[in-house]
């Protein structure tokens, strides 16, 4: 990987950030202006920050950005309804969230993910981590699976998103290869 992992000012690079998601995820215009909203009041969250994966010349092509859970949170209200059907609503304390990971298309399997994700939850306080990933067998959840995630609930359907998601937790440290 010739990528440079390292803390990210995601506040001041939001709209790089987003064009990494928009490329990775296939994001329009008017998705991309909702969630800068969302990406610039999620920084001002206690103990929210973020990492980006840069090429050597500064280029941002990849980034990830998360926080101590916090049940009182949009998401984990959404979710815990799900967890709580599967006896997992516990994993919603004590618990580092991964809000986003994205990297460039141009940039995928290379390990890129995988370094942001390790890296990022090794300075997390809590003993473990949770994520939502689209409901579908895809690179994103076999990278999350490689690294000791788990299925807590599935077929999560957030407002306004097309396709249902699965919540996905792992005790940390995370699994190396």
């Amino acid at each position: 990987m010739d990528l440079v992992i390292g803390p990210l000012d995601l506040s001041a690079h939001v709209d790089e950030a987003l064009a990494v998601q928009a490329a990775a995820f296939g994001l329009g215009p008017d998705e991309v202006a909702v969630r800068r909203q969302i990406v610039q009041r999620h920084m001002t969250y206690p103990g929210a920050r973020a990492l980006g994966a840069a090429t050597p010349a500064g280029e941002l092509v990849g980034f990830v950005y998360g926080m101590p859970n916090d049940r009182a949170h949009w998401w984990s209200t959404v979710v815990e309804p799900y967890l709580r059907a599967q006896h997992n609503d516990a994993w919603l304390d004590d618990s580092f969230v991964i809000t986003e990971l994205h990297v460039h298309p141009a940039h995928q399997n290379r390990g890129a993910g995988r370094s942001l994700i390790t890296t990022i939850t090794d300075t997390a306080a809590e003993p473990r981590s949770i994520l939502s990933a689209i409901d579908t067998e895809s690179p994103a959840r076999g990278l999350y699976r490689s690294l000791g995630y788990t299925d807590l609930a599935r077929q999560v359907l957030f407002p306004s998103a097309p396709r249902p998601y699965a919540v996905m937790g792992a005790h940390l440290p995370l699994r190396r290869p």
